[in-house]
């Protein structure tokens, strides 16, 4: 069965969503969104094991590929790294879009996630979707450095040539965000750089106008 996108994005009308690019602080405003709101945060990351659980090789290839260690993982291409990771977000979209018309039937939900700049004119509204980014070069320090990816950290760090594969995630991670970058401060989404200078408070407060929250 096959749904419109006019029919999901009805169904997702109580469903919030914090997106943009890697490091951006997509998790830390989620949270402290919800905190202050009351509202329930919708991870997609955090979902991505138990949705792999129920998902299968045939209709799933990308989500089920096993590698046997770092080095096979980090031992392919820039291009083959990026477009595992385009496949593993896009077959575990269905999954994360059934999850939040259960959730949000009474209540909202704060999505955080990774849809680009098309796919939130697909299924959502302007009024609901805040766009955070950074700068996608040199991400990958700061993103080991986040106690929420130290399984990540430990990952890369098992590696045979550990600056290798750093070097293979800053490209890709370069690669797979440098357009959206681009096409985010380029488009009418209300979109948040985070700098040295930007904070928090300021994020979520005009976050939290943006949304109606206040």
């Amino acid at each position: 069965m096959i749904f419109q996108d006019n029919v999901i994005k009805e169904y997702l009308k109580n469903v919030y969503f914090i997106t943009g690019t890697p490091c951006g602080g997509k998790t830390t405003i989620s949270q402290e969104l919800a905190k202050r709101h009351n509202l329930l945060v919708y991870d997609v990351d955090e979902q991505f094991a138990g949705h792999r659980k129920v998902s299968n090789p045939a209709s799933q290839p990308s989500m089920n590929q096993v590698f046997k260690d770092a080095d096979e993982f980090f031992g392919r291409t820039v291009e083959e790294y990026k477009e595992w990771l385009i496949a593993n977000t896009r077959e575990q979209l269905d999954f994360v879009f059934l999850d939040l018309i259960r959730l949000s039937q009474n209540k909202n939900v704060l999505c955080d996630c990774h849809l680009t700049v098309e796919e939130a004119e697909k299924y959502t509204e302007m009024s609901r979707i805040v766009f955070l980014i950074k700068e996608p070069s040199n991400l990958i320090e700061e993103y080991c450095n986040r106690p929420d990816h130290q399984g990540f950290c430990d990952f890369i760090n098992s590696a045979s040539d550990i600056e290798k594969a750093k070097a293979t995630c800053n490209a890709t991670l370069k690669m797979l965000n440098e357009k959206r970058y681009h096409d985010i401060k380029g488009s009418n989404y209300l979109w948040m750089e985070r700098t040295d200078n930007s904070t928090v408070e300021e994020t979520v407060r005009k976050a939290e106008r943006h949304f109606g929250f206040v």
